[in-house]
């Protein structure tokens, strides 16, 4: 057996090896343009005897993190022979990953799961959720005439959007910092529609992605950055009430508060677990991470359970500055000298937002005394999770 990245001339492994796990079959245009954009060092194989039995991509991505950029390795594409199932290679593949991020200063890794509970196990944990939305016309939100305009479609727009969408994006952890690759290929496509809104002063502040499919709006990307924008999106959308009888909305952000400005809020609304997401690095990570100060300094031991990342798995002293500046050092002890005990998916969790330490403590995923859980709940700042895309 033998783990190693995949060469060039592995092209048609790795196709006949995903459109057999995944059901698809590329065109030969479609698997043409496939061999053009083939990176082979982003995907890791298990080889035995020669013959590719299991596989997964790396993906170097960025995302957001309380307003800065940090590294993170993006896994997808993981699929085996039905003949290799239940060997243990995607375990194998997983753990050699974690150490390839970890070498390569990855402190985070998110993944979207075929199965949440397989992914548990291995330390990734759900940081995100999305909503639907399915509004037919008759509930769209009143058109209001808004100063300023709309402008669909134009070329010379496409620029704006990064703009656009960067800003709306920093305002959750674990949003992707799109590049101009990501952009083209994975977001905009010949189907998508775009519409920018101008205020009078000639501001780009909001945009939607869209596209018109058997009657129906389907609204993939809704950003905007005050009222104004937003009413003026939807005042443009609602200007299709002739072509369309509804709209679908995805990826909406779970903080949204869209039915209740709706006249009448009794829509079909769908909440999704999106995502998983696992810190690679613990030192690295919380040493980075900006905590709330307090009034003074203080400290703690922390226990950390991962046992597919042994440089994280053990007891650490955790201390926190009153300038909210953090400090972990690995110490020799056991579980039970840990004040705080919890695994490396909760603290995952915690650290972006998607959780907070007393829900957490109260349902038995980390376990510390009230004046601990408080600490916690003290340093570590309100925040909200989101992600728009998808790998």
């Amino acid at each position: 057996m033998e783990i190693r990245q995949l060469n060039s001339t592995e092209f048609e492994d790795s196709v006949s090896l995903s459109q057999y796990a995944f059901q698809y079959k590329l065109s030969t245009e479609d698997k043409e343009k496939g061999q053009e954009r083939f990176k082979p060092e982003r995907i890791w194989g298990i080889f035995e005897n020669g013959a590719l039995s299991a596989m997964l991509t790396l993906l170097p991505l960025e995302v957001n993190l309380q307003g800065r950029t940090v590294s993170m390795g993006g896994i997808a594409g993981v699929s085996t022979w039905p003949e290799n199932r239940r060997q243990g290679l995607v375990a194998k593949l997983l753990s050699h990953t974690l150490e390839t991020m970890n070498e390569a200063g990855q402190t985070l890794s998110f993944l979207h799961p075929f199965l949440i509970p397989f992914y548990r196990k291995f330390g990734w944990e759900i940081y995100c959720e999305t909503k639907n939305y399915t509004i037919p016309v008759s509930k769209f939100p009143r058109k209001i005439d808004v100063k300023g305009i709309v402008r669909r479609d134009v070329r010379e727009d496409l620029e704006k959007l990064e703009l656009l969408y960067k800003h709306f994006a920093s305002q959750y952890n674990g949003t992707l910092v799109r590049s101009k690759d990501w952009w083209e290929h994975s977001v905009l496509n010949e189907n998508t529609h775009h519409a920018v809104f101008y205020s009078p002063e000639g501001d780009a502040e909001g945009y939607i992605l869209y596209r018109l499919e058997n009657r129906e709006l389907i609204i993939r990307e809704f950003v905007y950055l005050n009222e104004a924008s937003r009413q003026a999106l939807w005042t443009f959308l609602a200007n299709h009430d002739s072509m369309v009888t509804g709209a679908a909305l995805k990826f909406v952000p779970s903080d949204d508060i869209l039915p209740f400005l709706l006249p009448d809020p009794r829509i079909t609304q769908e909440n999704h677990p999106y995502f998983m997401g696992r810190i690679v690095n613990a030192k690295a990570f919380v040493e980075e991470y900006s905590f709330s100060g307090l009034a003074s300094s203080r400290q703690l031991k922390l226990f950390i359970e991962d046992q597919h990342a042994p440089w994280n798995h053990g007891l650490w002293e955790w201390q926190v500055t009153d300038q909210g500046i953090a400090f972990l050092e690995k110490i020799e002890g056991e579980r039970a000298q840990g004040d705080v005990v919890l695994d490396i998916g909760t603290l995952t969790i915690l650290l972006l937002g998607y959780k907070r330490p007393a829900e957490m403590a109260k349902v038995g995923r980390l376990t510390g005394s009230d004046t601990e859980v408080q600490w916690l709940e003290d340093i570590i700042p309100a925040q909200k999770t989101a992600l728009f895309d998808f790998f």
